[in-house]
């Protein structure tokens, strides 16, 4: 049970954070795969960086992604789905 709560609590982060968590694992996936590309010695620098910019452009694509599946859901079944229905009924 006290999963749940976890699991629920940072649900409910991430629905009002989506483009601050891209954002943190954008850099967090540039950081990566630049340290993991600086232990290839037979690489150029800047073959070293394209490819940490590649790796954070697909993963950050896949986030995006993610964030606008939990948007479209939140809007059909959660708390803005509650908002807007009363929205409606006032009008």
């Amino acid at each position: 049970m006290a999963e749940e709560g976890t699991l629920a609590q940072m649900r409910h982060w991430f629905v009002e954070h989506k483009l601050r968590a891209v954002g943190s694992l954008w850099a967090t996936s540039v950081a990566g795969s630049l340290a993991y590309n600086f232990s290839n010695p037979n690489m150029k620098t800047s073959v070293k960086v394209i490819h940490a910019r590649l790796h954070a452009q697909a993963l950050t694509l896949a986030a995006l992604a993610g964030a606008a599946v939990v948007e479209y859901y939140d809007h059909k079944s959660g708390e803005k789905a509650k908002r807007y229905e009363k929205q409606v009924q006032q009008a």
